[in-house]
């Protein structure tokens, strides 16, 4: 934690006079110099390893799987970091991690060694990458970038359009996305606004220990939910069926991986989630928790195409700022800053979209020749 202080004065540091005229971008190049100094290193590893398919491979893997889950734990375990801050980070990591492994364990029992739960499975992405090319390594990349510009974008959208064989798979994963946005957007306005007496209520006084321990369930159970939606954007770069030493590498790199996130606390993209009202409380985070696991798992049933649970993610705080300042409980001086805040999250998903379309568009003849046909 003292390391963590220290890393954070320093960002928070007054600037000097010389930094301020060279603009926001040059302050932000020069406080990031190190980080863009390893995404230029990474860069080099892609364009160097691309010609190599079995190095690319697992290059990729690391990437994916480092990239998607930093950028997707805010609406997983986002609120769950958010609400045990006083908990030491290991107790955090060690349940996250072990949950994980039992998914992907679980599904590659059930799915003949498949640890999507059969999200791969959709037409177009059935057939594992036999080669790669540098931009479909560099995806990944971006979405570190991304993500430590804090914009939280479709992880989805950004590593599955690249190896997507038909524009058809693409656009579904787009329908569905639309509408698990909506989906969380009304069912959060709904339940903030209509519920909101009892929710006040809920979250009078002290929170007792029966919240905490209700909260870890919640948290995951939404977890699992994640990883049966998005494990596809971490295991697309590998085949579609593991043997036991690729599963077991496969668990081991994503559960170190989770030490380091929770190390850092959720890192800067952290601050997307405590921008929001209310969500440091663990009844408050519980019920965020348990509302979004309800959509999660709607859309678990519905089909096993990919789609974006970040869609869902800022529909869901979308419609819960929305209800609870119909409700009063933000007074009448918010709804400039919850519009603004809603704006925001919706701005920058589009922007995680339009990366992952211009990508699938250089990077995908057949999706590149399918939108050519349309004109």
């Amino acid at each position: 934690m003292k390391r963590r202080k220290l890393v954070d004065s320093a960002y928070d540091s007054p600037i000097r006079s010389s930094q301020r005229s060279a603009g926001p971008v040059m302050v932000h190049l020069h406080t990031e110099r190190r980080f863009y100094l390893i995404v230029l290193v990474l860069l080099a590893l892609c364009a160097a390893l691309s010609p190599y398919p079995h190095l690319a491979m697992w290059f990729g893997f690391m990437l994916a799987g480092y990239s998607a889950v930093a950028n997707d734990s805010i609406q997983t375990v986002g609120t769950f970091i958010a609400s045990n801050r006083r908990i030491p980070w290991y107790y955090l990591w060690l349940y996250i991690g072990a949950l994980f492994v039992i998914a992907i364990v679980v599904s590659w029992s059930l799915y003949d060694g498949d640890v999507t739960y059969q999200r791969l499975q959709s037409k177009g992405l059935t057939e594992s990458p036999s080669e790669f090319s540098f931009l479909q390594l560099t995806a990944p990349v971006i979405l570190l970038v991304l993500t430590r510009l804090r914009i939280p974008v479709s992880t989805t959208f950004m590593l599955l359009t690249s190896f997507s064989g038909t524009l058809g798979t693409v656009t579904g994963m787009l329908q569905k996305s639309v509408s698990g946005y909506f989906i969380a957007f009304f069912a959060a306005l709904f339940i903030w606004w209509l519920f909101s007496k009892p929710l006040r209520w809920l979250q009078k006084g002290e929170a007792s220990q029966l919240w905490t321990g209700f909260q870890w369930i919640t948290s995951g159970t939404l977890w699992y939910l994640w990883i049966a939606q998005d494990a596809a954007n971490i295991a697309v770069f590998l085949p579609r069926s593991l043997s036991v030493s690729q599963l077991i590498y496969f668990c081991a790199f994503i559960f170190a991986g989770l030490a380091l996130l929770f190390y850092m606390r959720g890192d800067k993209i952290q601050r997307v989630v405590d921008t929001k009202s209310n969500v440091v409380d663990v009844r408050a985070a519980t019920i965020i928790d348990l509302v979004y696991a309800g959509v999660l798992l709607w859309f678990t049933w519905v089909n096993t195409i990919p789609m974006s649970t970040t869609w869902a993610f800022i529909g869901l705080f979308a419609g819960r700022e929305i209800g609870m300042s119909l409700s009063g409980y933000h007074g009448d001086t918010r709804w400039k800053k919850t519009f603004s805040l809603i704006g925001k999250d919706v701005l920058m998903v589009g922007i995680g979209l339009l990366v992952s379309i211009l990508l699938a568009i250089t990077v995908n003849a057949t999706i590149r020749k399918e939108i050519l046909e349309l004109f």
